[in-house]
């Protein structure tokens, strides 16, 4: 990949590491660009059987680079142009938040603005004990994007949301996972390690049918009613019954041992 953005496929784990350490990960078109293209492959990459994104450098991302705003950097475009070239950009939360397999966050130092919306759109999040995390937008005169406000109001609801975003306090790791904005908040040192494991467990697990409990969960968090998702259950239960990784799941059960799953 780019220098900006590093990738490393192992065992059915995808690591991506955002790299502009000297930026503390700060968004830029390069490296936004090559994360959307990226995550889009490992969507539909059988090969890839989870995802973990972690920063460089001590940092996850402190969100999009303000320094490049200063300086101008699209000013010759439209508003329409701006606006359907940042919307192209925000993909990378939904593909995170969409993709049917696992994506962890670890999230060291700072998470603010779209880097705190990318670290929401994991399906879980391993931070630092004393990582600064923060919405950011209203302090820099913007009102927020790549699926922040969604993820936030979905997890707290929309009072909490509303002092999130229009007040921007800065939490902690510790203060954000009691909130429930991260999973968990370990020790500085282990937040790496921690989030690895858990990709490595989730890597190794049944992939096709952890795809569909993410898709159930989707159906619930898109308001669907309890006709509709007992119907998606009913459907996605029913196909993970014919899948190698059940059978084996069975077979393990019966002879007392652990499965081995294969991602099929």
């Amino acid at each position: 990949m780019t220098e900006t953005l590093l990738t490393e496929l192992n065992d059915g784990l995808l690591v991506i590491t955002l790299n502009r350490p000297e930026r503390r990960n700060a968004l830029n078109r390069e490296m936004n660009h090559a994360l959307r293209d990226v995550l889009v492959k490992a969507t539909y990459d059988p090969a890839v059987r989870a995802v973990l994104l972690k920063g460089s450098g001590g940092h996850f991302c402190v969100g999009g680079d303000v320094k490049a705003m200063n300086e101008g950097q699209d000013a010759d475009l439209s508003t329409g142009e701006r606006m359907h070239g940042l919307r192209d950009r925000m993909s990378v939360s939904k593909y995170l938040h969409d993709m049917p397999k696992p994506t962890i966050a670890a999230v060291e130092g700072s998470a603010a603005g779209a880097g705190f919306s990318i670290a929401l759109a994991c399906d879980l999040r391993i931070c630092s004990e004393d990582a600064k995390i923060t919405t950011a937008f209203a302090k820099v005169g913007l009102s927020g994007d790549y699926g922040g406000t969604f993820f936030v109001t979905q997890m707290l609801g929309a009072a909490k949301a509303r002092e999130l975003f229009l007040l921007s306090p800065l939490l902690s790791g510790s203060e954000a996972a009691q909130l429930g904005l991260m999973t968990r908040a370990v020790s500085p040192a282990s937040v790496v390690d921690e989030a690895m494991a858990l990709a490595v467990q989730l890597a190794n697990g049944p992939t096709l049918t952890l795809g569909r409990i993410k898709q159930n969960i989707a159906k619930a968090e898109a308001g669907g009613n309890l006709s509709e998702c007992l119907d998606l259950e009913a459907h996605n239960l029913t196909l993970s019954w014919l899948t190698a990784d059940h059978k084996e799941a069975a077979a393990a059960f019966v002879e007392k041992r652990k499965p081995v799953f294969k991602g099929a």
